[in-house]
Order: structure tokens, then sequence, then C-alpha cells
């Protein structure tokens, strides 16, 4: 494997792991879904808010993180997804910003909305943030309506972008395929369950556990059934491959489940992260172990990563185009060249001192769980 080959398949295992911690702390995300649900006075719902509002600003950069890592690694996904699905990257900028204003102006006083409005900024980013990105992920497996022509670049008599979408829906045909539909909703009931158990496990309150408790298992029937119809439908579905030697690209039947079996490291990851997900469940449900967030997080971030894995590696093209399958968009094809790909390596060693920093904040944020009466004394409510 020559330096260029080593270096696309390092940043798609980077851009991997990136999505996979974002959905991880997409636990904020399920915690605000769950606002009213949880939360019965005013005080309980403080205190979640509370909770919530010393994380959620590390959801938002990793997401900020993981949109740049692709940018730069691998700019003509980046152009051709987000230029051309824009209606669907603009809701999901849209319900992060209302987030982002609803926990600055929340209890801020003499705010024009009120605390309600702001209330309901947070439950629509909790719902519709996790299951758009969810369903956005879905298409890197389904593929979306586009063409590519690099030709364009020196056409200057009209149209001169590279990539161009197919149809006037910009991303929301997405949605015509059960399968966006099915990681969407897992991906939104998993932020569920990721967030009543960070309840259990960051919130000083018999009331507030009890309920996180009983709602885990409301929740975990639908992840079940949604992941399971997305995982099934994946492993049996056809693949776009590419030839690394010609770049041709042909469909391949059985291709997910072709890769899962010719990489047995990612089959044991997806393995392990599975069961973890549904050890931390368990133990959620029937012992109420206030550590079992780190169970089903941790694997959540091996099966997603897994999953994502799946998508890139193996020649398989990750991006599938359902206009014309040559446009169809691959670790090769799509990526930065030789020197951007090594400057940004060389950066990236770092990243383990980012990661250290965010674990040292996280335990110095949790160092001390939510009390009602922190609630009651404390000057900076969200």
């Amino acid at each position: 494997m020559d330096t260029y080959i080593l270096l696309q398949h390092y940043w798609w295992f980077l851009i991997s792991l990136l999505g996979a911690l974002l959905v991880f702390l997409l636990f904020v995300q399920g915690g605000q879904g769950l606002l009213y649900t949880i939360g019965k006075t005013e005080e309980e719902r403080n205190m979640i808010v509370n909770s919530l509002g010393r994380k959620w600003e590390l959801t938002f950069t990793t997401l900020v993180t993981f949109g740049g890592a692709f940018f730069a690694s691998f700019p003509l996904f980046y152009s051709t997804s987000f230029g051309g699905a824009f209606y669907v990257w603009m809701l999901i900028l849209f319900v992060f910003v209302i987030q982002a204003v609803a926990y600055e102006f929340r209890r801020k006083p003499d705010n024009f909305l009120g605390e309600k409005s702001y209330n309901a900024f947070l439950i629509i980013n909790g719902v519709a943030g996790a299951f758009l990105l969810g369903a956005a992920v879905g298409t890197l497996f389904t593929g979306a309506n586009f063409t590519v022509d690099r030709m364009n670049l020196g056409n200057y008599d009209g149209v001169n972008t590279i990539s161009q979408w197919t149809n006037s829906w910009r991303g929301l045909d997405a949605l015509a395929d059960y399968r966006n539909w099915a990681l969407g909703f897992s991906v939104l009931f998993l932020s569920r369950i990721l967030g009543l158990q960070y309840f259990m496990n960051d919130i000083d309150d018999t009331t507030i556990a009890s309920r996180s408790r009983k709602h885990l298992v409301y929740n975990a029937i639908p992840f079940l059934v949604c992941f399971l119809t997305f995982l099934i439908s994946l492993l049996f579905a056809n693949g776009w491959a590419v030839d690394p030697t010609t770049g041709v690209i042909s469909v391949k039947p059985f291709k997910y489940l072709h890769n899962l079996l010719a990489i047995p490291v990612i089959a044991a990851m997806l393995l392990v992260g599975v069961l973890a997900v549904l050890w931390g469940i368990g133990t959620g449900i029937f012992k109420g172990s206030r550590k079992s967030i780190w169970f089903s997080g941790g694997g959540a971030v091996l099966t997603v990563l897994s999953l994502l894995l799946l998508a890139g590696f193996n020649n398989t093209a990750y991006y599938p185009s359902l206009s014309d399958m040559q446009s169809s968009l691959t670790i090769y094809n799509s990526s930065s060249s030789l020197f951007t790909l090594e400057a940004m390596s060389i950066v990236s060693i770092f990243i383990p001192f980012v990661v250290a920093y965010i674990w040292y904040s996280w335990r110095a944020m949790n160092r001390k769980p939510i009390t009602r009466q922190e609630i009651e004394s404390d000057n900076h409510l969200y």
C-alpha cells in the first residue's frame, strides 16, 4: 500500500471515529427531547437543562470538527453533499443554531420569547437534530442523486461546478428510502437512551432516576427494531464496488456483508459494540446502574465506527450516485492531495491531547452531581 492510499484510509478512519464520537455525544439531544417527559416540574426541568448545559458545547464542537475534517480530507464529498443536499444540511444547521440560542437566553431576565419558547427550541433540536443526522449518514449507504464531471472546471461558457444535483429535492429525497428512516430513528432513540442514562449518572435525584429507568424500556424497544431493520437490510443489500486498478464502479450483491467478512477486526468491533449497548441498556433497566452510560456509550462508538468503516473500506463507494454509477464517490477519487493529507496528518498527532483535555473537562464538570439544592442556590442557570 503506497503512502497516498494509506493516508486516504487513515483519514477515513479519523472521520469515522469523529462521527462515532458525535453519535455518543448526541445524548445531549436525546436528553433535550425528554425535557417534559422526565422533568414534570420547573425545578426538575432546570436540573435537566443545567445537567445537559455542561456538555452541549462538546456535541456542537464535535459536529463542527466532523464537518471540517470531512471538508479538508474529502472535499469532493463536502462540495457534492453539502452543496447539493442543502435543504437537509440547512435544516440540521438551523436546529443546532436554535439550540445554542436556547442555552444562551433561556434563563436570561426579560428575554422576549419566554422560557417555554426556548424549551421548545431544545426539544426541536433534540428530536429533529438526531433524526436528520442519522438520515443524512444513511445516504452514505443508500446513495443520492448527483453527477460528477471534473471537466466542468474548464467550462467557462456555462456550468463550471464539478458536482450537480439531478433533482429539485436537494436531499429531501433521501426520505423516500425506508433505510434512511430506520437509521434516523435508530440514532434518535439511541440518543434518548444515552440521555436517560446520562440523567441517571449526573443528576442526584431519586425521582428523575426512577423516571429515567422506566423510560429506558420505552426507548430501547423501538431502537432495537429500527437498528435491526437497518442492519439486516444493509447486510443483504447491493453495494457499489470500485476496481482499485481501473477506477470503474460496479454493483456487487451483499457488498457490506462481504466487507464484514473480509475485515474480521471490523466484524469484531461491530459485535462487541452491539453487545456493549445491550449490556448498558440491561444494567440501566434492571439494576438502575449509574455507569450504564459508559457501556452503552462505548458500544455506540464501536458500532458506529464499524459501520462507517464498512462504508469506505475494502474498495467500497461510500457515497453512491443513483443518477450515474461512475460518479459515485470513493476514498480514492474524492480525497485531498497527498500534500494536504500529509500536512493534516502531522496536525492529527495532537488529537490524543485534545481527547485527554475533553476527558479532563468532563471529569471536572461531573465531579459534583446536579442536585435540587444546587439549582436553588446557583446564580448561573441555563
